[in-house]
């Protein structure tokens, strides 16, 4: 088979990062095509406290990696 004949088969990463406060996913094809890149703050909640709060970061975390991860998926 040619380059041109074969099937180009996708590979699809999802990358997770978490940070003290903040959480983000992204979805790249290939190692290139970045499809999708969502990031979520909790700056704003974490400055009520004058400052991030390990239990409630790590709370959040778990929250938004899920939801996070559940929208990539459908990418």
């Amino acid at each position: 088979m040619t380059e041109n004949t074969e099937t180009k088969k996708e590979i699809k990463i999802l990358a997770i990062e978490s940070s003290c406060d903040e959480t983000a996913a992204a979805v790249v094809v290939n190692g290139r095509d970045l499809r999708s890149n969502v990031i979520s703050s909790q700056i704003a909640l974490h400055t009520l406290y004058g400052g991030v709060v390990p239990e409630i970061a790590s709370r959040k975390h778990i929250e938004k990696i899920n939801q996070s991860r559940h929208f990539q998926m459908h990418i």
